[in-house]
């Protein structure tokens, strides 16, 4: 079975120059198509469906925390990431995430000043609430405003808030609360500390001094929160490594769960395995990988990690993965998506959508069987790593 589902949705136009450009310059079967690069646009899945449902986890598997789902969906979109959606196409793409099998959902009070907590709510509303996993943040507090709000860039249309960065403990409470009233729920599965990284050029101080901060703070505070039954799990949402692995060799509360975004893919993994995952296992805390497909690279996008500056050489090891695949009759998307997913460390991997047919397609490529002699390719090729554990 084979899905050719088109959907093309706006982008900008120079975002399509450039990708007509990039497909221009690839021919044969690893060219990107320009149409794919626009926002909400679909990289039809290719290979043979044969899983009916989506992949779950047996367990906590020895770890100290899991989603009981193996696929889930980031919030981003939903909060109007760099272009707005409506309130109608966000419940449309939610809705196809529900029946594509889609039970973990991923949000956050900075993504569009609440927009993507809000709009999740409404759409869980009246649904049993184990039937799903809801993650959510803490570090950012909101607060009404009508002043010209930060990141106005980043978050097209975003609700009427502005926020402080807070990692003391009232702070966290104070999140998680409002977070629960945007949502409508009585309880939050999973809490990360949101942007406590070097990365974070807002950050007034260094990451460390507000890291000590956490420590006695957020960090506590979560950890009772997860004792009184309020949450069931916390942890980091970082785009680097830095803040989990202090956490596992300190004598600081112990994190459960961390959402690394921007870590591991098909393309760029080798630190993470040697480094990071390690670090992680020895102490039990499993990963919720973010940014799976590199911000929408590895689905045809013209971006890579929330820029426009795409690395060098990470054209041409996309073309190459492509060609690979193109072999064995699968798509570049669908590998990604499998090999993010197969570490044993790995809790759930969380791409995001903004239309219907690319949550639809996420999903279809959890289920497409890929052969075993795909993955050997790509390591005898140096795709991928020889210590990169393989989706079975």
């Amino acid at each position: 079975m084979q899905r050719r589902d088109f959907l093309v949705a706006g982008g900008s136009a120079a975002a399509s120059l450039a990708a007509v450009r990039l497909a221009q310059a690839q021919p044969g079967p690893t060219a990107v198509p320009a149409a794919l690069t626009a926002r909400g646009s679909v990289m039809p899945t290719r290979g043979n469906i044969v899983r009916g449902t989506l992949p779950r986890n047996d367990g906590a598997g020895g770890l100290r925390y899991r989603t009981p789902f193996r696929f889930g969906m980031g919030g981003t979109q939903m909060g109007n990431i760099f272009e707005g959606i409506s309130d109608a196409q966000a419940q449309s793409v939610l809705q196809a995430a529900w029946d594509s099998g889609v039970r973990y959902f991923d949000t956050s009070p900075f993504y569009g000043y609440g927009l993507s907590e809000y709009r999740l709510g409404q759409f869980l509303r009246g649904k049993p609430v184990d039937s799903y996993v809801v993650s959510t943040k803490v570090g950012r507090v909101l607060k009404a405003s009508r002043a010209t709000l930060p990141n106005a860039a980043l978050w097209a249309s975003p609700a009427p808030f502005s926020y402080t960065y807070d990692f003391s403990a009232a702070g966290a409470r104070r999140s998680v609360e409002d977070s629960l009233q945007r949502l409508g729920l009585p309880k939050i599965d999973v809490v990360f500390i949101h942007d406590l990284s070097p990365d974070n050029a807002e950050l007034d101080r260094p990451w460390q001094a507000y890291f000590e901060i956490a420590a006695k703070g957020a960090m506590a505070e979560l950890a009772r929160m997860r004792e009184e039954g309020l949450i069931r799990a916390w942890g980091f949402g970082i785009n680097t490594p830095n803040a989990a692995v202090l956490a596992a060799e300190s004598d600081v509360p112990t994190p459960d769960i961390v959402l690394l975004a921007c870590q591991y893919s098909i393309l760029d993994h080798q630190d993470t395995l040697d480094r990071t995952f390690p670090a992680l296992q020895r102490k039990g805390i499993s990963v919720v990988v973010g940014t799976p497909l590199n911000d929408g690279f590895l689905g045809g996008r013209s971006r890579y990690h929330f820029s426009d500056q795409i690395p060098a050489g990470a054209v041409e090891k996309r073309a190459r993965i492509m060609a690979v695949a193109d072999r064995f009759g699968i798509d570049v998307r669908t590998a990604a998506l499998q090999f993010a997913a197969a570490p044993s460390i790995v809790s759930a991997v969380i791409p995001g959508a903004r239309a219907p047919g690319q949550v639809r397609a996420n999903a279809d490529s959890m289920k497409v069987g890929i052969a075993p002699d795909f993955w050997t390719a790509l390591q005898r090729e140096g795709l991928i790593a020889r210590n990169a554990p393989l989706p079975v």
